[in-house]
C-alpha cells in the first residue's frame, strides 16, 4: 500500500460527507486507503463512513478511538494504516485530484521526512474586512496557510505545516518512534493547540526535515461561526494556554518559540510568567487604545488578540507555577 489517508473526526459527519466525496475523485494510479477515526462522536459519523464505503474506489475503514484528543485518534489510525506514506487531512477539507501524487513527488524531490502544502479557504460566508486575504497570524486561527510558490524547509523562515494538508513517511512513527503527543492538541470542543509544532520540533531534533510545497493543495472550509471576533478571541486565549503548556514542558519562548532561545531559568518571573511579558502586555494595551481612538479598528483588534493570548498564558502559568520550567527539556516521545 502506497498511501493511507487518515482523518480524525469529532461530530463532523455533515462535513465528512463532502470530504469523502472529494477523496473519491483522487486520480492516482498508486494503491491507497482511507481510515476515518471517530473520536467519541455523538452524531452519525459511523453511518456516513459505512454508506460511503459501499461504492468507494479504495478501501475505506471506520475506526473508533475512545481516548479523547486528536493526537490519540491519529495515533490509533497510524497503528492500523498499511501505507508507506501517511496523508493527514481534516473532515471538512476538499483535496485536489492529484493530491497524493503531488505529495509523493515532493517527498522524492526533497528527501524529507514529511511535506506539507497550501491550505486555501472555502468561505462559508463573506470574509470580514478585518481578516486579511493573505497568509499571516489571522489565517492561522482558521487553519489556512500559503507560504508562496517555491519549496522551503519548515521552521526555517516560515512556520510549520497544518495537519489538514500533510504527508509523512510511515517510518517516522514506526521506525523513529516519533508519535503525536496527546497533551498538546484539541480535546473535544476545546481549542487547545501546539501539537503540530511540538511534533515537528521532535522530528527536527531527531535530525529529520520537513518541506513546504505549493503543489500540494487543500481547500479548507471556514465556517461562518469562525468568522466572528468572539471566536478569534477564544482561539487566542487557548493559544496562550497551549503555548504556556509547551513552555512548562520544554522551556520554549511563549511568543516566538521558533526564534528565541533564552535560558528561562535566569529570567525574572512574576506569577510564573517571564516579567518582560507584562511590559509587552502594557505596550499592547496602550497600542490597542491608541489605534481604536484613531479609528484603526483592525489594528486595535490585533493588539486585543495579543492580550487574549496573554490572558491564556496567565491562567496556565499560574496553574503550573510550581512546575520547573522546561521540565521535559528532551522533546520526549509520547504516544
Amino acid at each position: 500500500m502506497r498511501f493511507s489517508i487518515l482523518i480524525a473526526t469529532y461530530n463532523g459527519a455533515n462535513e465528512l460527507v463532502d470530504t469523502l466525496r472529494g477523496l473519491a475523485g483522487l486520480t492516482t494510479r498508486s494503491s491507497w486507503e482511507v481510515i476515518v477515526v471517530d473520536n467519541n462522536s455523538s452524531d452519525n459519523t459511523r453511518q456516513v463512513v459505512e454508506d460511503a464505503a459501499a461504492a468507494f474506489p479504495a478501501p475505506l475503514r471506520y475506526l473508533f478511538e475512545g481516548t479523547q484528543g486528536k493526537a490519540a485518534a491519529l495515533n490509533s489510525a497510524i497503528r492500523e494504516a498499511r501505507g508507506e506514506i501517511l496523508m493527514f487531512t481534516d473532515d471538512d477539507a476538499l483535496v485536489e485530484p492529484d493530491w497524493l501524487d503531488r505529495a509523493d513527488a515532493a517527498l522524492e524531490e526533497t528527501g524529507g521526512a514529511y511535506v506539507g502544502g497550501r491550505v486555501l479557504p472555502r468561505w462559508e460566508s463573506a470574509r470580514p474586512s478585518w481578516i486579511p486575504n493573505r497568509n499571516g497570524r489571522m489565517w492561522a486561527v482558521i487553519a489556512l496557510a500559503d507560504f508562496g510558490d517555491r519549496p522551503r524547509e519548515f521552521g526555517r523562515g516560515i512556520g510549520w505545516p497544518l495537519g489538514v494538508n500533510m504527508a509523512v513517511r510511515a517510518s517516522v512513527f514506526h521506525t523513529n518512534g516519533i508519535w503525536w503527543d496527546n497533551r498538546y492538541d484539541r480535546v473535544g470542543n476545546s481549542l487547545r493547540g501546539q501539537g503540530q509544532r511540538e511534533w515537528c520540533l521532535r522530528v527536527r531534533a531527531a535530525g529529520l526535515h520537513g518541506y513546504y510545497t505549493s503543489e500540494m493543495l487543500v481547500h479548507h472550509l471556514v465556517p461562518a461561526d469562525r468568522l466572528r471576533k468572539s471566536y478569534f478571541r477564544r482561539w487566542f486565549y487557548w493559544y496562550g494556554i497551549s503555548r504556556a503548556v509547551l513552555y512548562a514542558q520544554h522551556g520554549l519562548d511563549m511568543e516566538s518559540p521558533d526564534e528565541r532561545t533564552f535560558d528561562f531559568s535566569t529570567v525574572p518571573h512574576l506569577a510564573g510568567v517571564p516579567r518582560f511579558m507584562f511590559r509587552n502586555a502594557l505596550t499592547h494595551l496602550v497600542q490597542m487604545i491608541k489605534a481604536g481612538a484613531a479609528g484603526r479598528s483592525a489594528e486595535s483588534f490585533e493588539h486585543e488578540l495579543w492580550l487574549c493570548f496573554f490572558a491564556g498564558v496567565l491562567r496556565q502559568r499560574w496553574q503550573d507555577r510550581f512546575t520547573p520550567v522546561g521540565s521535559s527539556q528532551e522533546l520526549a516521545v509520547t504516544k
